[in-house]
């Protein structure tokens, strides 16, 4: 099912709360966030606030991305040259947003960073997520094929990177020309992530 790319539109600051629980209700039941706060309850009420540091640091070190109903988000980062993926209060903001939970976030950000290219030059796709209700109506496909052709412009010319959550998202990515990066990442639990590298338009894979 494709969705019309005129329905999607850049993110503003006023959008930043309502995409935070958009991104956490679609995150909640993945394997990763279920070894990240193993207590259900608990995950409701730490995600929206641990989300919301991503999106907002998005706004102005990267690109954020919607639908005109904000029921989607695409929340991509701006990778070497510079640029930093964490904003300069992340240890604070995260220790708030996590609680008792914080050394289990401190262990994830540090297996992913492991396994995340230091170069060259890159879009970092953070999160991708559709509102439960919304998903299979081809919105998550509609924000990354209309990222992806902004990365194949003549003027810009940029690879992307990603962390599939599972393998079934895995697969949806290779269709639209992802491959592996390296070995799988591996939570403490086993749970499987899959570091994924787009090359940029008629370039070879790094």
């Amino acid at each position: 099912m494709s969705y019309p790319h005129d329905q999607l539109t850049r993110a503003e600051w006023a959008d930043v709360p309502i995409l935070s629980e958009v991104i956490a209700e679609a995150f909640h039941p993945l394997a990763p966030s279920c070894w990240l706060i193993p207590d259900a309850r608990a995950r409701w009420d730490v995600f929206p606030s641990y989300f919301r540091i991503f999106v907002e640091h998005a706004m102005t070190a990267g690109a954020v991305y919607t639908t005109r109903d904000r029921d989607a988000a695409a929340v991509w980062f701006y990778r070497g040259d510079g640029w930093d993926s964490q904003p300069p209060d992340y240890a604070l903001r995260l220790a708030m947003a996590t609680g008792r939970w914080v050394e289990w976030f401190h262990t994830f950000d540090s297996l992913l960073d492991k396994h995340h290219p230091d170069e060259p030059r890159h879009d970092h796709l953070a999160l991708l997520a559709v509102r439960p209700d919304r998903q299979g109506q081809g919105i998550g496909t509609a924000l990354l094929t209309a990222y992806h052709q902004y990365l194949d412009r003549d003027d810009v010319q940029l690879p992307a990177y990603l962390e599939a959550a599972d393998a079934h998202t895995r697969l949806i990515y290779l269709q639209h020309g992802y491959a592996d990066h390296g070995e799988p990442i591996r939570l403490p639990d086993h749970t499987l992530m899959f570091p994924m590298w787009r090359a940029a338009r008629g370039t070879l894979y790094p």
